[in-house]
């Protein structure tokens, strides 16, 4: 007999074994979109720059533009999910997405695409917002936490797999391959919504705000510690990886001579370390505080951060020491993005997750579009990198210790 006969058929949080696990799927698959659209073709930007005639700095735009339209996104279809239930916007901005995937293919300047890349990122932005808002319709506390955590896992294996599988397609087609699989992938997680996710938000729940009530419920948001501690905490993290993500690409092939497939395992690696940290926080929540994995978490991140600019410093930066630092750097993200993630939601009520999910996302993408730029505005080079992921991870464990002193003061239920 197996050892699933002897499992209950309802988990600890009230749900079925089943129900969870159609969740994890087809919500891990949703989340995934988006992200795999966002690193699917890094190891084509040397490439589409030479078939394009532009500057690498300006098809490194287009991964700008995408983040951007992803924050502008969220904020619009957050709310409107509070308003019109989860799955109506949800299949409508997908859907979007898969046809502006395939014109991504045949843009034929770099002007085109940047504009392209923001409406997809505006239209991926459904997947990531909602996916969020229906999580906390169901869980709370460390539940969300644990749910956040299995999903994770899921999504986690986008970014892992997809500069791998880009690098793949562009080795047996034309750089705009690339995109018509991110089209069909699309398509797939449409289908996967349409089939298997039921509505999350009640119709008597939904809230029909005005501008002035939506303005209302923002600054609410903004001014409870609650979860204006914990958000800064993720954006600041989020800050840090896409530092790492938008800039590697040029810096392991132009700086450290890495090839194409070299640099797609690489990130590979650096994306299981970030996987092992998710599931090392998985065996940690019942045996320790939300708070406690945090600090875990920032400690371990700090010190692969100290030693990348250590290497850096002494002039001893390669093709292995580098990647060693981002290893512990993600190791500690791992850890610190679901449990500063499903604090913030946690502390809000399901009726306005949607408002709180997109505010979350809309500073998250902003940051992680803008932040990054910043530090590179001078040339992507292996410095400015390094530079900028110090920065980001100092504002981040102080972001974490302030959500550490805020709950510590006035605890909410399931969060510690």
């Amino acid at each position: 007999m197996s050892a699933a006969a002897f499992m209950p058929p309802v988990a600890a949080d009230g749900h079925s074994r089943r129900f969870i696990a159609t969740m994890v799927f087809v919500l891990g698959a949703l989340s995934a979109t988006a992200p795999i659209a966002i690193d699917l073709y890094l190891p084509a930007f040397p490439a589409m720059a030479d078939a394009l005639g532009t500057p690498e700095s300006r098809i490194q735009l287009t991964l700008t533009a995408m983040m951007i339209g992803m924050g502008v996104g969220q904020a619009v279809v957050g709310p409107l999910s509070d308003r019109f239930g989860r799955r109506k916007p949800l299949l409508i901005g997908m859907s979007v997405f898969t046809l502006v995937s395939l014109l991504c293919a045949v843009a034929t300047s770099a002007d085109l695409l940047i504009a392209l890349r923001f409406v997809q990122g505006l239209s991926g932005a459904a997947g990531v917002v909602v996916a969020r808002a229906v999580i906390r319709d169901h869980f709370a506390g460390d539940d969300m936490t644990r749910f956040t955590a299995k999903m994770m896992f899921v999504t986690m294996l986008a970014p892992m797999l997809g500069p791998i599988v880009g690098a793949q397609l562009i080795r047996f087609g034309p750089w705009p391959t690339v995109f018509v699989f991110m089209a069909v992938l699309s398509a797939l997680s449409t289908f996967l919504v349409w089939k298997y996710l039921p509505e999350s938000l009640p119709a008597e729940e939904r809230r029909s705000m005005t501008a002035r009530e939506f303005g209302s419920t923002v600054v609410t948001l903004v001014r409870d510690a609650h979860f204006i501690a914990p958000t800064i905490a993720v954006l600041m993290n989020f800050s840090m990886l896409f530092t790492y993500v938008s800039t590697f690409s040029f810096i392991s092939q132009n700086e450290l001579g890495a090839s194409p497939g070299f640099y797609s395992l690489l990130f590979a690696v650096g994306t299981l370390a970030l996987l092992a940290g998710n599931q090392a926080n998985m065996l940690m929540i019942d045996r320790s505080k939300s708070s406690s994995r945090m600090i875990v978490g920032m400690a371990i991140s700090l010190a692969g951060v100290t030693f990348l600019t250590v290497v850096q410093l002494v002039g001893a930066a390669n093709l292995w020491t580098v990647p060693a630092g981002i290893v512990l750097m993600m190791l500690g993200c791992g850890v610190v993005f679901p449990n500063a993630g499903a604090a913030a939601m946690s502390s809000q009520p399901p009726q306005i997750a949607g408002t709180a999910s997109a505010f979350m996302g809309a500073t998250q993408m902003a940051a992680g579009g803008v932040l990054p730029a910043l530090v590179t505005v001078g040339g992507v080079t292996l410095a400015s990198m390094t530079f900028g992921v110090a920065v980001y991870a100092v504002a981040t464990a102080a972001a974490v210790a302030w959500t550490i002193v805020v709950y510590r003061r006035s605890p909410v239920p399931g969060i510690a």
